[in-house]
Order: structure tokens, then C-alpha cells, then sequence
């Protein structure tokens, strides 16, 4: 029934300047948490960057400074500093107080950009305590401060002379905005790291002053993605050399450079438009595909290595990694949705086709030994494959057979409405019990684990089909493995990792995490995978009580009980009843999930060597710099 509230034109508001980016910040930078947080900085990095892609300056340093402020410095032509004639100000000033202003919406600054919108370094300084901008250009010094979202306190007036070009722009980020003010090294390392390989010959600096001594490492790379695809694939087993191409020739530049592993089951290609990542691919992603396929089928079809068969594109991609990299003019470049994941510049597709396939067909006539080994790889991958389907098949044919073969582990969910159900991965028999007795039996399926799981990352395929606890879970989830793994197959929307808030419970879910990204990548692509995050605390007086995840939160519960409250710490999910671990930890209502995502390749292939591999102290080291089981920071809550 419609209310009574009044609706006219007095009802309208209007936000002046950057007040609509405070109030809704989200719709500018995706979240107010870590991954938002910085986002504030790869806005401010993307302008320098793009001076640097124009050909302005070779170096960029970025700094974490001890006070929890952040500065870019480049040495491009400096952000312009005169009058802009239509509204009487600088036009720095517009820049950083203006959205949609810059000069990226023509071709005339910059042939090539990252960026289209024009928002970035006004949504950095709406989300900021305070903005500082110097501009070095003309002979002079500029500078000019924000404080308090955006408002101008200082106005540009020029404070000295040089002889140098270039901007520094220096910003604390809000604390009334962000759950965490606190900048990662890691993430920002290896996002510049990724930045400095698809600019070959630009350094960059990264310098975090939060430390002493300071932590400082530079990036520069002279053969750009070959470098970027050989640090991709520093842990795997590679069959040849990484190879590169490049085509000049049009006015979209192209660049590729590849590698196929051995004990690598996936296919790994990053592509990238004017060095934005294309999460989604596109049109340039399409081209390659067709392009690499039909090379490699026309010249095994020419030598008679496939005795008149064909070799279908996943087959020929399995054990691929491959970075793809175009520059397109600013009037050519377009996207599909909202966002800059997916690429949708048509002529892309024939460009790329084109120029792999021409590429390729002379690279295999020229390297025979090579490419007969590819030959046999993609011919061995083909026989997986078909082998895998026919297993998958017959399974589907003795459905009973199979359940009675699940059925001593997995409680299953029983909806037949596949992408509603969740399957809870658990930690212990004991949690499993209170997990079956508590969970919603209609979409929610509990499948415990006894002991710890293998490390997929050091063991063969072969090994890890014959441990019981992964056949398992492959079977239960019912959508293959490997490069026949299938998620459109899966009979769950949500596989959700459940275990205890301590290091064990870490280790396991690294454990599964690390299979999931080796042998089921498409479920973490998908967003499908969560890590469950229960409770630390219950606090509670009478019929009264609440949970509590971290300190701050068991602050607020003992408020909220009131005196006279107890306190029960739990150690582990056995140690919760079934409505307790339902009510905390499995309930869509309240509960706490982590989506597992893959945002930077870089840093996900560095966490595995390090968390997987066979240096202890590197594990130990990085666990007690980073893992905190009490923050919440990076959780979503998941309905």
C-alpha cells in the first residue's frame, strides 16, 4: 500500500561539488573497504601512467608515508596550471574538484588512455582528509591543498622554480569513509609491479616509510611481457620458451606474449586495453582464441599430426599462460556494461585473429621441436578431455551407484534448484554434526573433512584424483576437473569453506583454495567460492546474548547485554551447538562470508609459492605479518 509522503520539486536536492561522492562512495570506487581503499591510489597512478604511455617521463614513485598519507610522483608535463576560459578557474583546480573533467575525452592529449570516465583524482580527493597537488611545468612550482572531502583551502599560487616537469599528488584517505586506512605493501607492490611490465623501460619506486628502515623495491622491465608471463609461471614446469609478437602496423597496437606448462591445467590469458585489465575479456580475447586455434590446427593438419581430427580451442589453451596487450585510440576504444572489464571494440576480433595467426604459423614452421611438443601436449589434453567426458557421462548413467558412493560423507541439499544451493566444505566431524542438525536441509549440503587435505601444489594430477578427500569433493560438486571441469555443471551456486578461526583452520582453507585455483579456477572466476567466518565471542546474560567477531565488536556486545554479562570464547566450530553455528555462521541473514576473487595474477601466483611451497619460514613470516583472524575489513556479507 503506497504511504502518504509528499513527493514535489522541493524534494529534490542537489549535492554541490564532490558531496555526492562522500555520500555514496561505493558508486565511485566499488567499496569502502580495502579493495576501495585502494582504488583512491591506482586512481592518482592511472594519471601518471598515462603520461607515460604518452611518452612523458620514465620514472613514477609512489610513497607510504609514516603518517598514513600517500604520494604519486611523475615527471610527465605537469598537470596544466593556466585559466581554463570557460569557467574562469585553473585547471588543476577542475581536475581535482570537478567530476567528469580532464583530458582524456579527446584524442587531443592523449592518443592512447586508461582512462575514460574522468572521476578519478576528484573521487580520490572527495575520500580524502586532506589533497596536496605540486605541478612542476613552465619554469615554476604550483601548489595547491584540499582538506575535509575536497574543499579548497589553499588555492594554487606558485611557490618556486625548476627546471623539471611532473605532478606530485599526496592524500590521507578519510578514516570517517574507510573501514581500514591502512595501505597494503603487497597489494600495491605487485600492482605496480604488473603496471611496470606492461611499460616496458618505465621504473617504478615504491617506497613505505611506515617502517625502519624503509622497505624499497623498483620495477623495470626492458622486455615487458615476456618478463610479466616468465614471473607468471616462475612455480610451473614450462615446455619452451616464452614467446612474444607485436604489430605496429594499424593504428591499434597489438603486443602477446605466451608460454605453455607442463603441469599446468588451466588456461591463464590477462588481457589488457591501454594497460587496464579486461577481467572479462572482449573482443581482443575472442580474436586471440581464433586466432592461436586455427594456427595450430592448419599446421598439424599440414604435417598430418592429427591423422584428419581436429583439436578443439580448450584443448589447444590448456597449460597456456598469455598476456595480451593493445593500445587503442581513445575514439576506437569502447566497453561492454558499466565497467572497463570487458572490451567491446569490434574490429579487435579480426585485428587480433589476424595477427596471432600470422604470428604463430610462422613461429611452429620455424620451430619444429617446439611445436611438436606443443602438438603432443594439446593431443594429450584432447585425450583427458574426451576421457573425462566419458566418465562424467557414464556417471550421469548410474546416478544411485554414485550417491550411495557419497552418501557415508555428504549430507546433500535437497533442492534440485542447483544455483540456490550451498555447499558447506567443513572443518572436523564434530562441526560436521552441529553443521547437519543447524542448516537450512532444503539448499544447504555439509561435507566434513577428516584431517588436513593434500598440497595440490606439489603433488601430480594423478595423486591428488587418488586422495579420497578431493575425489570427493570432486564428485560432490559434480562439474569435472582440470581442463574438463565445467562450472555451468556445478550442483552449487556457493561452495563455502567452514573451518576454525585459528592457524590450522587458515591452513586448510589455503589448502582448498589452492586446489580450487588449480584444478576449478572457473568456481573462483565466477565468485562461487567463500570462506565462512564465525564468531570469536559470545557474550550473553539470562536469555540475552550477542556475538562478536573482533574487539570492537565484544565491546559493543557487552554494552548491549549489559552488566552482569559472562563471556564464552570459542576456540573451535566443534564447540558450538547447532543453533548457535546456525545463527552466527550459516544463517543468510546474519552470517559473514569472504568471496574468494583473483584481482591481480601477479600476487595470487606469489601467496601460492609462498604459502604452498617448501620454505617454511616463508610461510611462517608472511602468516604472522598478515593473517589476523579477528579483522573484518575485506568481509561481505553474503544473503
Amino acid at each position: 500500500m503506497a504511504n502518504n509522503r509528499s513527493y514535489d520539486a522541493n524534494d529534490i536536492e542537489v549535492l554541490e561539488g564532490l558531496e555526492g561522492v562522500r555520500k555514496r562512495p561505493a558508486m565511485y570506487i566499488g567499496s569502502t573497504n580495502l579493495s576501495g581503499l585502494h582504488h583512491l591510489v591506482w586512481e592518482i597512478v592511472d594519471n601518471a601512467i598515462d603520461e607515460a604511455l604518452s611518452g612523458y617521463g620514465d620514472t613514477i614513485t609512489l610513497i607510504i608515508h609514516r603518517d598514513g598519507s600517500l604520494s604519486v610522483e611523475d615527471h610527465g608535463r605537469g598537470i596544466p596550471c593556466g585559466i581554463q576560459k570557460k569557467y574562469n578557474v585553473p585547471a588543476v583546480h577542475l581536475i581535482f574538484s570537478t567530476l567528469h573533467s580532464g583530458g582524456k575525452f579527446s584524442n587531443k592529449v592523449y592518443s592512447n588512455s586508461a582512462g575514460l570516465h574522468g572521476v578519478g583524482a576528484s573521487v580520490t580527493n572527495a575520500l580524502s582528509e586532506w589533497l596536496d597537488v605540486t605541478v612542476m611545468r613552465d619554469g615554476k612550482i604550483y601548489h595547491t591543498r584540499y582538506e575535509k572531502g575536497g574543499k579548497l583551502v589553499e588555492p594554487l599560487k606558485v611557490i618556486g622554480e625548476t627546471r623539471k616537469t611532473g605532478t606530485i599528488v599526496r592524500f590521507k584517505p578519510d578514516k570517517k569513509i574507510f573501514s581500514s586506512v591502512d595501505f597494503r605493501w603487497d597489494t600495491i607492490t605487485k600492482h605496480l609491479q604488473e603496471s611496470a611490465f606492461l611499460l616496458k623501460k618505465v621504473k617504478f619506486i615504491v617506497t613505505d616509510q611506515r617502517s625502519i628502515p624503509y622497505n624499497t623495491v623498483e620495477y623495470l622491465y626492458n622486455e615487458g611481457l615476456k618478463e610479466y608471463v616468465a614471473a607468471l609461471n616462475e612455480n610451473k614446469t614450462p615446455i619452451g620458451p616464452v614467446v612474444s609478437f607485436t604489430d605496429d602496423s594499424n593504428d591499434i597496437k597489438m603486443e602477446v606474449a605466451f608460454q605453455y606448462c607442463s603441469n599446468d591445467y588451466n588456461e591463464n590469458i590477462y588481457s589488457y586495453a591501454n594497460n587496464v585489465r579486461t577481467h572479462d575479456g572482449g573482443t581482443h580475447e575472442t580474436g586471440f582464441k581464433l586466432g592461436i586455434t586455427r594456427a595450430v590446427n592448419d599446421y598439424a593438419e599440414e604435417k598430418d599430426l592429427l591423422h584428419g581430427k581436429k583439436l578443439e580451442g580448450g584443448d589447444i589453451r590448456e597449460g597456456l599462460t598469455a598476456i595480451l596487450s593493445l593500445r587503442i585510440p581513445e575514439e576506437k576504444l569502447e566497453y561492454e556494461g558499466q565497467t572497463k572489464g570487458k572490451l567491446g571494440t569490434p574490429e579487435a576480433t579480426a585485428l587480433v585473429n589476424n595477427f596471432i595467426y600470422t604470428k604463430l604459423t610462422y613461429y611452429l614452421n620455424e620451430n619444429s621441436e617446439l611445436a611438436l611438443k606443443l602438438i603432443q601436449k594439446c593431443v594429450e589434453s584432447q585425450q583427458a578431455r574426451m576421457a573425462a567426458r566419458k566418465a562424467k557421462d557414464e556417471a550421469r548413467g548410474k546416478k544411485k551407484n554414485r550417491e550411495i558412493i557419497l552418501s557415508d560423507k555428504l549430507t546433500p541439499a535437497q533442492s534440485k534448484d542447483y544455483a540456490r544451493n550451498e555447499l558447506f566444505i567443513v572443518e572436523g566431524e564434530s562441526a560436521g554434526g552441529s553443521a547437519r542438525k543447524g542448516r537450512d536441509r532444503l539448499h544447504q549440503a555439509i561435507l566434513p573433512l577428516r584431517g588436513k587435505p593434500l598440497n595440490t601444489d606439489s603433488i601430480t594430477m594423478e595423486r591428488m584424483l587418488k586422495n579420497e578427500e578431493f575425489a570427493t569433493i570432486i564428485n560432490t560438486i559434480g562439474a569435472g576437473v582440470g581442463s574438463e571441469f565445467d562450472v555451468n555443471d556445478s550442483r552449487y551456486g556457493k561452495i563455502i569453506i567452514m573451518t576454525d578461526a585459528d592457524t590450522d583452520g587458515a591452513h586448510i582453507q589455503t589448502l582448498l583454495l589452492t586446489f580450487f585455483y588449480h584444478y576449478m579456477r572457473p568456481l573462483i572466476t565466477s565468485g562461487m567460492v567463500y570462506v565462512a567466518v564465525p564468531p570469536l565471542y559470545r557474550v550473553y546474560k539470562d536469555k540475552k546474548e550477542r556475538y562478536a567477531w573482533r574487539d570492537n565488536d565484544l565491546e559493543e556486545a557487552k554494552a548491549e547485554v549489559g552488566r552482569g554479562y559472562e563471556i564464552s570464547r570459542f576456540k573451535g566450530l566443534g564447540e558450538m551447538d547447532a543453533e548457535q553455528l546456525w545463527n552466527t555462521t550459516m544463517n543468510p541473514r546474519h552470517r559473514l562470508l569472504v568471496r574468494i576473487r583473483i584481482d591481480d595474477p601477479l600476487l595470487v601466483e606469489s601467496r601460492v609459492a609462498v604459502l604452498m611451497g617448501k620454505d617454511a619460514s616463508l610461510r611462517r613470516k608472511w602468516v604472522a605479518e598478515n593473517v589476523d583472524f579477528t579483522e573484518k575489513d575485506n568481509f561481505e556479507e553474503i544473503k
